[in-house]
């Protein structure tokens, strides 16, 4: 391994440790494939996608869908008593749920590289562990997409897809995604009804192309949201400004995805078939939790569900799209042919509520009164939330088209379309997170709660203002030079006739021996003043 010095210890000199660099981005990128892997085997396996062919290349190419990467299904299918049947397909859906878990993971292993090395980084070093984790990782990718590709016998029949939870609207996760399975190609059989041999394949540009900016976007995300790993010195300032307000984000955007997933559990435990519903979380439960926060916080969306497509959707989402696919998706409309959809819109805006007040007791107050406070953290969490509203809508926009074509007639279309508006969402994602990081401020501003530090140099501010290796403790005293024994003035001999410590005073000689008497006969009585005669006590008359 690599041996280096860092000089100062800011991390701005000194050669890279390429050993350590390289072993980061192998342990990231290895346990981050293995989550994803394990992720899409355990939710393909629970829908039974397997028993309809193998599961190793379903597996790779769901993994490649998780990283941002494309499948192009195709295939002919044997229906109405006609060969040469050609299907049309066509899907643009990203199950969350692995994404999720890889970057999670990509992300602890390659912070954790970071903290190793000091209180700052260098702008090189960190630029050379992030490509080399994106380069390892697209590599990886490259190998799975070379293995995603497979033709799925299916029959419709046996896998009795009519009772998959969320089909005609009758349930499913929560937040408008009722069963994710829409990615998978067993769909197809519930389109057809019949036999049917359905091939699929990676198409490998887009994919290594789109696994390139996934790993470097989950990278910058983990780095703006993480309040403890270090940065260069040139972006110092974001531990105050950008840190606590992306760190409050990502977390109550997390919760949301454990709320999906303990409301599936729930789902599951009185269905008839509770691992489908298992298998349709695993993969898809940050899509459904993700789509209803910005349609809780008045996000329109655009779509249209035709022809057995539309059962995958949980009611009222697939009437609303039925009846009218002119008019936008909105919680108004989705209220008034279920009133207890605007619960979607209470939870969310107590979401933002919470980022808020997490924000704020994340962010130090410098020298700011109660009001630059407040103002400071709007401005700040308003940004944060415009670019992740928009993230999210485009993260889980869903397109899903097929069409079964015999001698160049359409004998059965089905579809979905499901868009967000980007701009709106930005739009309303800076007015919520104004409101909500002003409210959330004043709120611990007025529970004590906001640290008082200056900010961390490395991140960390704590709720509670405490001491760490980032945030010094307080001072309880100025500091005076007659208690400081590190600011006394050395002593000047000359001046202050002192020499060596302060509690000596005047030169130091050598040690005064007492007079040692000669060898012979004592001294008589009269020979030394005050000595007794020999022989006598002292003190004898």
């Amino acid at each position: 391994m690599a041996r280096y010095a860092r000089g100062s210890g800011d991390g701005s000199t000194g050669r890279i440790p390429w050993g350590d660099v390289v072993l980061a981005a192998i342990a990231s990128v290895s346990w981050a494939m293995a989550g994803m892997a394990g992720t899409a085997a355990l939710g393909l396996h629970l829908l039974g996608a397997d028993s309809a062919g193998a599961l190793g290349p379903m597996t790779a190419a769901v993994v490649v869908l998780g990283a941002g990467g494309s499948v192009s299904p195709s295939g002919s299918v044997s229906a109405f008593g006609l060969d040469d049947a050609e299907a049309h397909t066509a899907l643009a859906v990203t199950p969350l749920g692995v994404g999720l878990v890889g970057a999670l993971l990509l992300s602890f292993f390659f912070l954790r590289s970071l903290r190793g090395v000091g209180a700052v980084v260098s702008g090189a070093e960190l630029a050379f562990r992030a490509g080399a984790v994106a380069v390892m990782f697209v590599a990886v990718l490259g190998g799975l997409a070379w293995a995603g590709h497979d033709v799925v016998t299916i029959d419709g029949g046996a896998l009795e897809l009519d009772g998959v939870p969320g089909a005609g609207g009758s349930g499913g996760l929560p937040g408008g995604l009722g069963d994710p399975v829409g990615l998978l190609p067993d769909r197809l059989a519930d389109l057809v009804r019949a036999q049917a041999q359905v091939g699929f394949t990676v198409n490998s540009p887009k994919s290594l192309a789109g696994g390139a900016c996934w790993v470097l976007g989950v990278l910058v995300i983990a780095l703006l949201a993480s309040r403890r790993t270090p940065l260069p010195s040139g972006l110092a300032g974001l531990d105050r400004t950008v840190r606590p307000a992306a760190s409050a984000v990502v977390s109550v955007l997390l919760v949301a995805v454990v709320a999906g997933c303990a409301a599936a559990a729930y789902a599951a435990v009185g269905d008839a078939h509770p691992k489908r519903i298992v298998g349709a979380a695993l993969l898809g439960a940050p899509n459904g939790a993700w789509l209803g926060v910005p349609l809780g916080l008045f996000v329109p969306w655009d779509g249209q569900a035709t022809g057995e497509l539309a059962k995958v959707l949980p009611d009222p989402l697939d009437e609303l799209l039925r009846v009218s696919a002119d008019e936008p998706v909105t919680v108004g409309r989705l209220a008034g042919l279920d009133g207890r959809v605007w619960l979607l819109a209470v939870a969310a805006a107590v979401t933002m509520l919470y980022a808020g007040v997490l924000a704020a007791t994340r962010a130090p107050r410098g020298e700011l009164t109660g009001a630059g406070f407040v103002g400071r953290c709007a401005v700040r969490l308003g940004g944060v939330t415009a670019s992740a509203l928009a993230l999210l809508v485009w993260l889980t926009q869903v397109s899903a088209n097929a069409s079964l074509s015999v001698l160049g007639l359409d004998a059965l279309g089905a579809g979905i379309e499901l868009h967000g508006r980007t701009g709106t969402a930005a739009l309303l994602g800076a007015v919520w997170g104004a409101g909500a990081g002003g409210v959330g401020a004043a709120v611990a501003w007025l529970a004590g709660a906001v640290p008082s530090g200056a900010g961390p140099a490395g991140g960390d501010s704590g709720g509670s203002g405490g001491p760490g290796p980032y945030t010094p403790s307080r001072v309880y005293r100025p500091p005076h030079d007659e208690t400081n024994p590190y600011l006394r003035p050395y002593p000047d001999p000359a001046r202050d006739g002192i020499h060596g410590a302060p509690t000596v005073v005047g030169p130091i000689g050598p040690p005064v021996r007492p007079a040692v008497p000669p060898p012979g006969p004592g001294p008589g009585p009269g020979d030394v003043e005050g000595l007794p005669p020999p022989g006598r006590p002292p003190g004898a008359g």
